[in-house]
């Protein structure tokens, strides 16, 4: 469904991809692990279009996206939530998820869509009125999911959605990411919480210096002594 063949990436004269591999299949959830800087938000920015590719190759569901516009990316499914949530503070939820629809003509699917927000997240539909910047973290985590949602994701691209998070509420993420792929979105998943992400992926890919080094299962990368030493704290 999502496919980078050989991506490449610079940021002026740095190179922060450097032949990237990776393929996400329809259905899956996919992990991407890796220390700060390795090019796991470039690889998200990348398939975003929000990055310039200088070589290789990005498709998704058939089509090149190497170098399509950000809004033609959002057109065709593919949603990325961006680390740090970035929610409108000033705006109510209700508003903040409306947004998420901006693209989207069909108004009624829109409200659909709201409405089976508010089914998934009860407590997003409680505090529809309450000004995004007064949430909690983990309550503006899942306005930034519910947000992408409206805009009707064929596959959703989650960067650090864990981060600064309590155990708890971790965990109400990672059930709230698993019901979305239940509920029929494909999911690629940044996060530096290895242990979590694992749990509930169906692969995973290792990136170090811009480049994938290792992939597996979730199963096998938790099982192997490598992921253990330099992810799980073990």
């Amino acid at each position: 469904m999502l496919n980078f063949e050989n991506v490449e990436v610079f940021y002026g004269k740095i190179q922060a991809l450097r032949g990237i591999d990776i393929r996400v299949e329809e259905g899956e959830i996919v992990a991407l692990l890796g220390n700060n800087g390795a090019g796991k938000t470039t690889t998200l920015s990348a398939a975003s279009a929000i990055v310039k590719v200088h070589s290789g190759a990005i498709s998704f569901a058939g089509a090149d996206i190497t170098r399509a516009k950000p809004w033609d990316v959002v057109n065709a499914g593919l949603i990325h939530v961006p680390e740090g949530r970035r929610i409108f503070s000033t705006l109510s939820v209700l508003e903040n998820l409306q947004l998420g629809g901006y693209l989207v003509k069909d108004r009624s699917a829109v409200q659909k869509r709201l409405k089976d927000v508010f089914e998934l997240l009860p407590l997003l539909a409680q505090r529809r009125s309450q000004q995004g910047g007064t949430l909690s973290g983990g309550e503006q985590q899942m306005l930034a999911i519910g947000r992408a949602l409206i805009a009707g994701p064929r596959m959703l691209m989650l960067d650090e959605p864990s981060m600064g998070l309590a155990p708890l509420i971790v965990a109400q993420v990672m059930d709230v990411i698993k019901e979305v792929n239940a509920n029929g979105t494909t999911v690629l998943l940044v996060e530096q919480n290895a242990r979590a992400a694992l749990k509930i992926t169906s692969r995973g890919y290792v990136i170090e210096n811009g480049v994938t080094t290792m992939t597996g299962t979730g199963a096998e990368l938790m099982a192997d002594s490598r992921i253990v030493e330099a992810y799980l704290g073990a």
